[in-house]
């Protein structure tokens, strides 16, 4: 009998809550009585298994983590009877697949010149912009994202982190206009990253602090699901210039893929560009444009 392996329970665990997540009827089970008889919303193993091709018995061990591969074959087939997105059809395979755990801490993230000029660059046309590594750590912004979300160069290094400013900061709930879709998005990009490097102790330390600190990222952590975003809307409420609304887009720069650039906009003369253009010229301290560089070194 196959004992548990333990590079296998993360994708036990996500199995279970997609399951767990799709109901019969999204899964194309419209039998009345069938559905009648049921006592859990979503699916049952068996129900999955039949959806995969795969015997009962075999995805049975795969969801309690004791079967220490899984073919890509077999992963495609559960994503599409899962109806698993594309970033979660990837985490899937990240998960049965780990890499290989590192001895050495990785080493620091640096922004490259050029996408510290972009950032400037936007910065002249009114684009808030701002770029995350690993953990959500946010490691630049230009002075437009710094008014309009919060300064995380003033804060010590340690706390520049989205995910920390999102479920610890009180500025956090009153800025983010629906504060529960983004906190839910963000436990959901913190989970995909850690699929990604389930060996990082500094990653390992930031869930488990907001863990204790944060009662709605636990909850959020415990559904297990995984978010990747590239293009949508965010809706803000700004102290100094009310609501406003931005689109935006995130982009891959230079040649590390553990960063994300988004890349905020506005819909050109919409009350919202206006607000952002009034936070282009808001300066409270005298300091911002020598506060601007300050993390480039």
């Amino acid at each position: 009998m196959d004992r548990e392996h333990p590079t296998s329970a993360p994708m036990a665990e996500f199995l279970r809550s997609a399951r767990s997540r799709l109901t019969p009827q999204e899964a194309g089970l419209d039998d009345p009585g069938l559905l009648r008889r049921r006592r859990v919303s979503g699916l049952r193993r068996e129900e999955l298994a039949r959806l995969a091709g795969v015997s009962v018995d075999y995805y049975t061990r795969l969801e309690q983590g004791r079967s220490r591969s899984a073919s890509t074959e077999v992963l495609d087939a559960l994503a599409t009877a899962l109806h698993l997105d594309d970033a979660e059809r990837n985490h899937l395979h990240t998960l049965a697949r780990p890499r290989p755990t590192r001895r050495r801490r990785p080493r620091p993230q640096r922004v490259h010149p050029a996408t510290w000029d972009l950032l400037d660059a936007l910065e002249e046309t009114c684009r808030p912009g701002f770029v995350l590594g690993r953990r959500l750590d946010v490691l630049a912004h230009n002075r437009l994202a710094g008014r309009l979300i919060t300064d995380f160069r003033a804060l010590p290094a340690a706390e520049r982190n989205q995910a920390r400013f999102v479920f610890l900061d009180p500025h956090a709930r009153e800025l983010y206009r629906d504060w529960a879709r983004v906190a839910a998005d963000t436990a959901a990009m913190l989970r995909l990253d850690a699929g990604r490097h389930p060996n990082d102790p500094a990653l390992n330390t930031l869930v488990g602090e907001l863990s204790i600190r944060s009662e709605e990222f636990r909850r959020f952590w415990s559904d297990n699901k995984v978010h990747r975003r590239s293009t949508g809307t965010k809706d803000y409420h700004h102290p100094l210039v009310g609501d406003l609304t931005v689109t935006y887009q995130a982009l891959t720069p230079g040649d590390d893929p553990d960063q994300i650039l988004f890349v905020y906009g506005t819909e050109p003369g919409s009350p919202s560009q206006t607000s952002l253009r009034l936070l282009t010229r808001w300066d409270t301290t005298g300091d911002v444009t020598a506060q601007a560089h300050g993390t480039r070194d």
